[in-house]
């Protein structure tokens, strides 16, 4: 027998099997296409009905997305408490105490007083006023307040003064 007796060609319906499936991967092929156009439309910056990002925003809300972006959340929030420090600590120990920096790594609230006395008594109320800070601004960000006493003028040398000494700031550096 000859070999071409053993293997004979393919059939009219192998032919047609194999021309559909060919046929199948094309139209699969084309719908990943347009699939891939579609979403390429629909994510893409282009004008149109649907909102995107070169549309106009409020001015809030566009300072919120910088802020967020740009990881400025809590050094904004800490300067607006600066803004409002009357409100959150009451006229009182806002006539007397005004806060001066905050040290975003530490987590800690300068506090410049204009007298000892101011100092010792906001000293006494640190506690209760970092867990007001922490309300108002989001729990931890402040964690300690350093309170400073009244700055003193330098005094020039004399007679009476010790080497070294800054006068009577000296204790409150």
């Amino acid at each position: 027998m000859s070999e071409s007796a053993e293997h004979p060609g393919p059939t009219g319906a192998d032919l047609a099997r194999s021309a559909l499936r060919a046929a199948r991967a094309q139209a699969r092929q084309r719908g990943e296409q347009v699939r891939e156009k579609r979403e390429a439309k629909r994510t893409g910056l282009r004008s149109g009905a649907r909102s995107d990002g070169r549309d106009p925003v409020p001015l809030g809300a566009a300072l919120n997305r910088l802020l967020t972006e740009r990881g400025w959340e809590s050094s904004a929030a800490v300067g607006g408490v600066m803004g409002r420090w009357p409100q959150i600590v009451g006229p009182d120990i806002a006539a007397h105490c005004t806060p001066t920096s905050y040290d975003d790594e530490a987590a800690v609230l300068t506090v410049q007083c204009d007298s000892t006395a101011w100092a010792t008594q906001l000293r006494w109320l640190a506690r209760q006023l970092v867990a007001r800070l922490n309300h108002e601004l989001g729990h931890g960000t402040v964690r300690t307040i350093k309170v400073l006493g009244p700055a003193a003028p330098v005094r020039g040398y004399g007679r009476l003064r010790a080497p070294g000494s800054k006068g009577p700031g000296d204790t409150w550096g």
